[in-house]
């Protein structure tokens, strides 16, 4: 049981219910993920393309919204797209791991400091690591996933009263999805996934952002860094998409950095929510640029 003080479980909506059944959504709540922002985005994306495209995917909202039949996706975080691929291939054996947790401190720290010990950590099973990712996700302080240098998730217990550990309608839902579809998963540089896109496909990139200040940089997704080398690197990649004809769409910070950057583009300004920060007074709306190659 926990004492103290509790935190609200983090504002994520429900999934979608159509004909009574849950409808594919984000399992996990990530930083900088676009649930909230999906009805002022989609109307700007493509009504049609052959593939979709999302090298940077964290949460999925884009997604798990648009529910293409062929993508290709990437994310440089292994225990996310780990947690993916189980969700698709070995649900059973998720939420069989995932009955395991409960909500207390005990059992939190415990289960974060599974990879403390690196040759216990890869001697779990696919089912286990995943389940550990999402359990943490739901139980950590303000859904925040954050490693330090050595690659080990470092965020203190959430203390929520009730947080919902197993969502099995949801995880349901995304399995069918993920085993229809031809959504292929890869855990490697944007770069490489970009490379070889046919003619036809749509790319939405939601990359870690450029910092609004010298305190608001936050890139701990894994144990490495996007700072500006790697901001103007992507802006190159997206001036290669835009020579062989590839549509793409890009969300970033509104920075006089990022603005410059993609000045050969169409910028668009729109106001996002942000929910996930220490200080809840800094927790609000925050001005945002959505990059197009395409009218």
């Amino acid at each position: 049981m926990n004492t103290g003080n509790t935190e609200k479980e983090p504002n994520v909506k429900p999934p979608r219910i159509e004909g009574g059944q849950a409808q594919p959504a984000p399992v996990v709540k990530w930083a900088g993920g676009k649930r909230q922002l999906m009805d002022v985005l989609l109307p700007m994306m493509p009504k049609n393309f052959s593939l979709y495209c999302e090298p940077f995917l964290g949460g999925g909202a884009a997604l798990f919204r648009l529910l293409p039949q062929r993508a290709r996706v990437n994310d440089i975080n292994q225990e996310l797209i780990g947690l993916y691929e189980v969700i698709r291939d070995d649900l059973t054996g998720l939420l069989d791991a995932l009955r395991g947790f409960t909500n207390d401190p005990e059992c939190y720290y415990a289960v974060r400091a599974w990879d403390r010990d690196r040759d216990r950590y890869e001697a779990l099973s696919p089912a286990q690591r995943a389940a550990r990712v999402l359990y943490l996700n739901k139980t950590c302080y303000n859904g925040l996933y954050r490693v330090n240098k050595a690659g080990q998730f470092n965020t203190p217990f959430g203390r929520y009263r009730n947080p919902n550990i197993i969502n099995e309608p949801l995880l349901r839902a995304v399995s069918q999805y993920l085993k229809k579809a031809d959504v292929r998963f890869f855990c490697t540089d944007y770069a490489e996934v970009l490379r070889d896109l046919p003619v036809g496909a749509f790319v939405y990139l939601d990359p870690p952002y450029d910092p609004v200040s010298p305190t608001a940089n936050f890139t701990s997704y894994a144990c490495t860094s996007f700072g500006r080398q790697e901001q103007i690197r992507l802006r190159q990649c997206c001036d290669e998409l835009d020579k062989r004809g590839i549509r793409f769409m890009l969300s970033n910070s509104s920075t006089d950095f990022i603005r410059r950057q993609y000045a050969a583009y169409r910028i668009t300004t729109v106001q996002a929510g942000r929910c996930i920060n220490a200080d809840a007074s800094r927790r609000g709306k925050i001005e945002e640029v959505v990059v197009r190659n395409y009218e």
